[in-house]
């Protein structure tokens, strides 16, 4: 009777370890299966949660989650669910990379990059040596992808927006004296300038004042204003964000009346940061999403969102969700899931043959891996709504599009039969990228 217990014990005892041995397995216990056993593939974003530029990372995150459920909903992608999982940088570079390990530790299959440019630059080399595809929503700075031909954009890059803003207030005779206000210390803001004066001086606008502040002046700004003011410009560009923008407008008011106001998508997002509405009256932004464009498909997502979140959704939102949708036609274009070892060269060869029907237009990727679509613009009103102004072209325009190899090409030829994407052009290169080491 002893010696039965004892090796009931044992039994019981070992049942117990391997418990615990397959619950320390991760997701499903199979390394070599990012999305586990389960059929689920991790989406990861990385953006600030908290601190002052919280808006943007949960705007962000909230846009992403808005398509994530859709497509769960319709059965998710080749029998795979999503699944997003969203990390705290607090606009920190450092604490970004740290939530890029954590990801990836998770066995993330995608990556939707960084929120903040200066947070991507610090993943970008990371992100490459991992072997997982970058669709990257909002950050702008050109290093953001480069360096990463794994690693594509969904919004605008920094020059097209500084060159794009130039052409539309000369096209639109918004003003011809201009006087810039900027924030040196981050690439958002300097990045924008430098194009954008650049292209103004070949529109035949001149530039009257360049006013700047840092991180550490961003609290008073009563100098800048009055050399604006003095500078006898007509229009202010404001390539900085919702909240340093909040603080301008609030200590320009009075001091610059009949001086326009033209920004960029920085801005979005500024009617929560002002405690005046009327101030923003006039103020004008680039963006490539109006909350109020007449489209089905706009108003369908603002109900959502608005339905999900409490509030509307900003162009933050909508290219996030647009990413999603980026990487469900790639899914769906390479015939590939996350347990397929070369899932990563699959996926990135898909982008150069997908046209994506988004919220922020319709968008495809050449060699540059920069989205071709146009921008908006938008003018707040005096009780913080906003209407849509003409669109202008933002980017320079598509590229020739690499190939697929031939193998890619009839596994895109087989999605096309089930109406996932457009056919891809003819050849112009050649694709194959190595495959992702799983499980890493």
């Amino acid at each position: 009777m002893k010696k039965r217990m004892k090796l009931v014990c044992m039994v019981l005892t070992l049942a117990m370890l391997l418990g615990l041995l397959a619950g320390c397995g991760g997701k499903g216990g199979d390394d070599s299966n990012g999305g586990g056993s389960d059929q689920t593939l991790l989406l990861g974003l990385i953006g600030p949660m908290t601190g002052d530029y919280a808006h943007y990372g949960t705007s962000t995150r909230d846009g992403a989650q808005v398509a994530v459920e859709e497509i769960n909903a319709a059965g998710g992608v080749n029998g795979w669910q999503l699944k997003l999982q969203t990390e705290d940088s607090q606009g920190d570079p450092d604490s970004a990379i740290s939530a890029f390990g954590k990801l990836m530790d998770d066995k993330m299959d995608v990556s939707l990059g960084c929120v903040l440019s200066g947070e991507a630059q610090s993943v970008i080399t990371a992100a490459k040596n991992d072997n997982v595809l970058v669709v990257t929503c909002t950050s702008s700075a050109e290093k953001c992808i480069q360096g990463n031909d794994k690693a594509f954009r969904v919004c605008f890059n920094d020059p097209a927006q500084g060159t794009a803003s130039a052409n539309y207030i000369a096209d639109n005779k918004l003003g011809s004296k201009i006087a810039v206000f900027y924030q040196s210390d981050i690439d958002y803001s300097a990045g924008l300038v430098e194009t954008f004066t650049a292209q103004a001086a070949q529109r035949g606008l001149t530039i009257v004042t360049q006013q700047a502040f840092t991180e550490g002046t961003k609290t008073d700004f009563s100098t800048q204003i009055n050399a604006i003011r003095d500078s006898g410009c007509d229009l202010v560009f404001l390539p900085i964000y919702a909240a340093e923008a909040s603080v301008f407008l609030t200590q320009a008011q009075g001091k610059l009346d009949g001086i326009k106001v033209f920004g960029c998508d920085g801005l979005d997002g500024l009617q929560t940061k002002v405690s005046d509405m009327t101030m923003l009256e006039g103020v004008m932004m680039l963006t490539p999403f109006a909350v109020d464009a007449p489209d089905t498909k706009t108003q369908t997502f603002v109900d959502k969102f608005t339905k999900l979140h409490g509030s509307a959704p900003d162009q933050f939102a909508a290219d996030a969700y647009d990413a999603v949708y980026a990487v469900k036609a790639a899914m769906e274009a390479c015939g590939k899931t996350p347990a397929d070892a070369d899932f990563t060269s699959a996926m990135v060869d898909a982008m150069y043959t997908i046209t994506v029907d988004g919220l922020t237009g319709t968008m495809q990727w050449d060699t540059t891996r920069e989205p071709a679509k146009n921008a908006k613009a938008m003018v707040f009103a005096a009780d913080g709504t906003t209407s849509l102004a003409k669109e202008t072209r933002c980017s320079p325009g598509l590229r020739p599009r690499r190939a697929l190899s031939a193998e890619r090409q009839n596994s895109a030829c087989r999605c096309l039969r089930h109406g996932s994407i457009v056919p891809p052009g003819p050849p112009s290169g050649q694709g194959g990228i190595s495959g992702r080491k799983r499980g890493n």
